[in-house]
């Protein structure tokens, strides 16, 4: 494969300018000599999966839009809220015509001729750089009536959030976009359905909609044969954390391990400090459950991450390392939560309260054992409870932290048991021989 399928910029400076770019070849292709029909089937083929978080195959996803029900609409997710992610934010501002002659293919595919993208409000200085990107297609042509010649029309716009992390979750998303307060829509209905303004919707995450062009320029088994059987392509890594080279990487799904990504030459380089070792991975941000050095050997894609029992979300991998207190950890992830629930529901906006509440009472040394249980017990009624992801992802940090380091959370404990050290108590023992000789006789069993 070429070096980079997305990250092109690296090898290709001023690629954001059109005349460097070049002629939107998979756009021309797409709506001169294919049908709509052809470019969903060559996307399905091709295997590509959402790369926002959830994994779902976009082909499959743009197949679900109803045809009898117009207009359709596309939305791009450029939220991108989630901790130690910082992918999309690269590609709008070094890559952006890629973004959007992807997006312009999918509102072919599905017969939109509006396309949004939402970007997260403190995006100003990359939206700026997209909308110059926005004008020079449109001057070319590449936009508005009659794209390349054809009837085909595609109008595309950018919308600044409000800085609301729950807008990355796709109904919230169209809430805000329609200018209302930015809160989850209860499903079914699905947006495919009923959407933007209440018509069927298609919404993707900028870097799906990045790997299109590749796709149609190249065809769907050439695509195919970049990554995995059933993770294909390329992903965009992006690390943080406790490592000496942290940033975006882009590496075939399957083909390296979270060993390589924090160790390898030519991506995190190792520790940040020397001789400290890997504690724990958060795999997707905030979001997916802690991993710790036992899973350094698992390949990075959906199936190997899943089955190592985490999910891979938007890959947003953070490293911390063995002088890291795991308790404070997910207790400021906790407090991120917490403050990031928009409230709606009551599972949600409770439990995220009552978590960070534990947590301060933990932190400070006010917590017996029974409270530390009732942590993990507030985490488990909030799991299948919530109209949207993000209170199930809230539970994720308590509940795995607990799994790996449950010793940690009992040590800060008021009524703690407090461990005798082994010399010490040899030496008690041999100071009191009559004392330990009358426990000895008391502990054999008579008949």
């Amino acid at each position: 494969m070429d070096k980079y399928v997305l990250l092109r910029h690296r090898d290709t400076p001023d690629i954001h300018k059109l005349s460097v770019y070049g002629e939107y070849t998979a756009l021309q292709k797409a709506v001169t000599t294919l049908t709509p029909e052809q470019v969903i089937n060559e996307v399905k083929v091709s295997g590509l999966r959402g790369r926002g978080g959830a994994g779902f195959p976009a082909g499959v996803k743009w197949s679900f839009v109803p045809k009898d029900r117009l207009p359709h609409y596309v939305t791009v997710n450029a939220d991108e809220s989630e901790p130690g992610t910082f992918k999309d934010r690269e590609l709008m501002e070094f890559n952006p015509h890629q973004v959007i002659e992807g997006a312009a293919i999918a509102a072919y595919a599905v017969g939109a001729t509006r396309v949004y993208h939402y970007l997260r409000g403190e995006f100003k200085s990359v939206a700026r750089r997209m909308q110059a990107a926005l004008d020079e297609a449109y001057a070319a042509g590449y936009l508005g009536q009659n794209v390349f010649g054809t009837h085909v029309e595609i109008q595309m716009f950018l919308h600044l959030g409000a800085g609301a992390y729950i807008c990355g979750e796709e109904s919230a998303l169209l809430e805000s976009l329609e200018g209302k307060r930015g809160q989850p829509r209860l499903r079914p209905p699905f947006p495919a359905v009923v959407g933007l303004y209440n018509q069927p919707t298609v919404i993707n995450n900028t870097e799906t909609m990045a790997n299109v062009p590749y796709i149609l320029n190249h065809g769907a088994e050439a695509y195919k044969k970049l990554g995995t059987e059933k993770s294909p392509g390329t992903k965009i890594f992006c690390l943080s954390g406790m490592v000496k080279r942290p940033g975006n990487y882009e590496a075939e799904l399957g083909k390296i391990s979270f060993r390589d990504l924090i160790f390898g030459e030519n991506f995190g380089q190792g520790m940040m400090v020397e001789g400290r070792n890997v504690k724990a991975i958060l795999p997707s941000g905030a979001s997916g459950p802690i991993v710790t050095e036992a899973a350094l050997d698992v390949l990075l894609d959906y199936e190997s991450v899943a089955a190592a029992g985490t999910i891979l979300g938007s890959a947003s991998v953070i490293v911390l390392d063995d002088s890291i207190d795991m308790v404070w950890a997910a207790g400021k992830v906790t407090h991120f939560f917490r403050h990031e629930s928009c409230g709606k529901c009551t599972p949600c906006r409770e439990g995220t309260y009552w978590m960070e509440k534990q947590y301060q009472d933990i932190l400070k040394g006010k917590a017996t054992l029974a409270d530390v249980q009732l942590l993990q017990d507030v985490a488990q009624q909030i799991i299948g409870k919530c109209l949207c992801p993000l209170g199930e992802f809230a539970t994720s940090p308590v509940l795995s932290s607990f799994q790996h380091f449950q010793a940690e959370y009992e040590a800060r404990a008021t009524d703690a048991k407090k461990v005798v050290p082994a010399k010490a108590a040899s030496a008690k023992a041999a100071a009191t021989p009559t004392a330990a000789k009358t426990a000895d006789t008391k502990a054999v069993p008579t008949t």
